[in-house]
């Protein structure tokens, strides 16, 4: 299996694997088991970020925490209705429009329980205001999740009994988590951050393969709750040596920020949440130049990653980003396949040489 389909194999089995915030244990025994292969060390923090460190070859390279999250966009029960309806919130920066109506599956204390999110008739008039209002030709209003519920055809004594209350969280269904293949694309969910975690994966096995160390001692750390604020990110470089956290995630392709959807990786010089050191972005840039790539430059807002929310509170001294090209951020995601092979060569590139 060449490299290519090495990634694009398990980054489907990311994908498949269910992980709201805060519920990730599926993702991350899929991330134990990688690392355990590649990794001197391997473990799970107490916030339930799996760590796995690459031991480098000078005590005087900088050591580098590379961040990608384990958590996937998500529901949570706000409560139950009294017809066995759920009302859902988002985990994240979710809107009902990016999930459309379709099958969802409720993590129950006792198992799965199927659903689907719904919106209601559209054969109704304004008698039915919460659907008339979402209508072009009624309230013209855009759909939120006031105007959505979670079908589940129980009762609300029997979604009791089952295990589903206020704080259950739901996922889209497994079914829905299948790869589409669009030319020399791949379509699907949960890009963000599966595919990071793949690309992190894979600089490791590129390593390994090629017989090279990192420079420094290297911790890949697959993160929780990056969706809801980052909070694992901050533990990990609080409570981890290093001075620079390197996230990697998706990057939105998009004019706006003169970024293209191709295979080229994205060096971030800065988003909604602050700056990311010049010397580590300048640095990554000239690592994918020396491997004849051409990486984009990008200045997100709208935008915060596990390393700039943690160094936006002092949990760690320097930050980068490393980003693959992504369409429909926060929806049916898009990555051109070829960008996962070059950002895992880059940030290996990275690692061997930081400085």
């Amino acid at each position: 299996m060449s490299a290519d389909d090495h990634l694009v194999s398990l980054l489907q089995e990311l994908v498949h694997a269910r992980g709201p915030s805060g519920q990730e244990d599926e993702v991350r025994a899929v991330c134990e088991r990688e690392l355990r292969s590649l990794c001197d060390e391997t473990r799970v923090d107490a916030a339930g970020n799996v760590i796995g460190l690459l031991k480098g070859t000078s005590p005087d390279a900088p050591v580098v925490r590379v961040m990608a999250h384990l958590d996937e966009l998500a529901l949570v029960v706000k409560r139950v209705n009294e017809d066995g309806t759920l009302r859902v919130n988002p985990l994240g920066g979710i809107y009902p429009a990016n999930y459309g109506q379709g099958p969802v599956e409720i993590l129950a204390d006792d198992g799965i329980v199927p659903g689907v999110l719904s919106v209601g008739p559209q054969h109704t008039t304004a008698d039915s205001a919460r659907i008339w209002e979402t209508k072009a030709k009624g309230g013209n209003v855009a759909m939120d999740w006031n105007h959505v519920f979670v079908f589940t055809r129980r009762t609300a004594a029997q979604l009791k009994e089952a295990g589903v209350h206020p704080g259950t969280r739901g996922v889209i269904a497994q079914s829905r988590r299948a790869f589409w293949e669009i030319e020399d694309c791949i379509g699907g969910y949960f890009m963000d951050n599966r595919a990071a975690i793949a690309i992190a994966i894979g600089a490791a096995v590129s390593m390994r393969d090629q017989g090279v160390r990192p420079a420094g001692d290297a911790y890949l750390v697959m993160t929780t709750c990056e969706e809801i604020g980052g909070h694992g990110a901050a533990f990990a470089a609080r409570s981890l040596p290093g001075e620079i956290s390197l996230a990697v995630d998706s990057g939105p392709a998009c004019e706006e920020y003169g970024v293209a959807l191709t295979d080229e990786p994205i060096v971030v010089y800065g988003d909604g949440r602050g700056l990311y050191d010049k010397a580590v972005a300048d640095r990554l840039l000239a690592c994918g130049r020396a491997l004849d790539m051409e990486p984009q430059c990008a200045y997100w807002q709208s935008y915060a990653s596990d390393a700039t929310m943690a160094k936006s509170v002092g949990q760690t001294p320097q930050a980068g980003l490393l980003c693959i090209p992504t369409e429909n951020t926060h929806g049916f995601e898009i990555i051109p396949r070829n960008s996962l092979v070059r950002c895992a060569a880059l940030l290996a590139a990275y690692l061997e040489k930081p400085e």
